[in-house]
């Protein structure tokens, strides 16, 4: 009876109480996966290393980021999510010290490749082996509200609060001692959210019966053996591609054409991702209460497709209007987060292979880094900003046509019921959106 008020609490807020100390670990530990985000590059180049091998740096380091965002999933299939955790954590934990104590004293940019590229392979097993956690825990009636704190820590910790840790620590104790906070933070969310959260589901693998290789072929071959598993995964790619794109023309179209200050631009990019951070919440909690599908298509698709015109239109009409720009990058913000329940929905679509659903999920959320910025470098020349900014609004029409083929299977049964019996209206009033 004692413990029956804070359990009650945490489950009506939608967080699963065995897990609740795995966010809290999450959301620290992506903290100090953050602290880097917004300095390391001119660190780097003030030590003496080039701006290209920087870039090539963090290329690298994006590349083995996306490679074990896809493990992730395949992974916990085979191991179970506590598994993948401890591997992420393990990885973070020993590359950041080589890092350290012999890549960033020595200069040497091969051992930085190594031990910063590698790194690389941390996050995404700590935090999407979580994420399969959570889908293999939380009741389905709240499975998008749990995804929604899932991201809400996720995106709270990287960029937002890392960054602020950073710019607190750094006049303090400098850029050297805090890449050390970093890796403190980032120990102590590990070992939070692995020896605090008790649940016997980490450790268990969702499917015994597969080995390695066909657990690994699965996570690509569900793509197709599930179709809408693959829509899922192309839905997700859609999601966060024109964000990727706007990174490379946004600042020079706003400062450049548009007429505002870097600073004021910086700003506006804060107020974007700090909306989207507690959209990801709100959005997740609709999703559960709407529908994930119809949350998907017309926050996500619809709303972005007016939101990636809006963001183009109204500085270009408006001129350097701060507060105006102010509420439309909070507006794209937020749109942003109304695919949340793709985290809930792709799992719920496969259920005896969650861990290779999201794994394809995963592998689109790797794809949108580089589609982005590919659709920038094909397109910006002979359209301008103005075309690309209509192609990433096409496409954002195109995911919201996609999610109505989301249907869940037990949807797909009552439609099939429905057609079969048309005099049958409770079954088709009752199938759920």
């Amino acid at each position: 009876m004692t413990n029956s008020p804070p359990r009650s609490l945490i489950t009506r807020l939608g967080i699963p109480p065995t897990l609740a100390w795995g966010y809290l670990g999450l959301l620290l530990f992506m903290i100090g996966d953050g602290v880097e985000s917004g300095y390391l590059s001119p660190y780097l180049i003030d030590r003496g290393v080039s701006e290209s091998r920087v870039a090539l740096l963090f290329t690298v380091y994006g590349i083995a980021a996306g490679l074990a965002a896809w493990l992730s999933g395949v992974l916990s299939d085979l191991w179970g999510p506590r598994r993948v955790m401890w591997t992420g954590l393990a990885i973070w934990a020993v590359f950041q010290l080589l890092f350290l104590t012999a890549a960033i004293p020595l200069a040497g940019y091969p051992l930085m490749m190594i031990s910063y590229g590698l790194r690389g392979l941390g996050y995404p097993l700590f935090a999407y082996g979580f994420l399969v956690w959570i889908a293999g825990v939380a009741p389905r009636a709240r499975l998008g509200t749990a995804m929604g704190w899932f991201w809400f820590a996720f995106t709270g910790g990287l960029p937002t609060l890392g960054s602020l840790v950073a710019s607190g620590l750094i006049p303090r104790i400098g850029s050297y001692a805090t890449l050390w906070a970093a890796l403190a933070l980032v120990a102590a969310g590990g070992l939070i959210a692995l020896l605090l959260v008790r649940d016997d589901h980490g450790g268990r693998r969702p499917r015994a019966g597969d080995g390695p290789l066909a657990t690994l072929v699965g996570s690509v071959t569900v793509l197709w053996r599930n179709p809408r598993v693959g829509v899922g995964s192309l839905v997700r790619v859609i999601n966060t591609a024109s964000q990727f794109g706007f990174f490379v023309i946004m600042p020079i179209h706003f400062t450049r054409t548009v007429g505002f200050s870097l600073t004021q631009w910086l700003h506006l990019l804060s107020a974007m991702f700090a909306t989207n951070i507690f959209a990801n919440l709100l959005f997740g909690v609709v999703g559960d209460r709407l529908g994930w599908r119809r949350t998907i298509a017309w926050f996500g698709g619809a709303g972005c497709t007016v939101s990636t015109l809006l963001l183009f239109y109204v500085p270009h009409v408006a001129g350097p209007n701060f507060p105006l720009a102010l509420l439309v990058a909070a507006f794209y913000g937020a749109t942003l987060a109304g695919y949340v329940p793709l985290s809930a929905l792709v799992p719920t679509l496969e259920p005896k292979h969650q861990g290779q659903a999201l794994a394809a999920l995963n592998l689109g959320a790797g794809a949108s880094t580089f589609v982005g910025p590919a659709v920038v470098a094909v397109f910006v020349g002979p359209l301008g900003v103005e075309g690309v900014i209509w192609i990433f609004a096409g496409m954002y029409a195109v995911s919201f046509l996609l999610a109505h083929f989301l249907q869940l299977p037990d949807e797909a049964g009552t439609a099939r019921a429905a057609a079969a019996d048309p005099g049958s209206a409770t079954a088709a009033a009752s199938a759920p959106a």
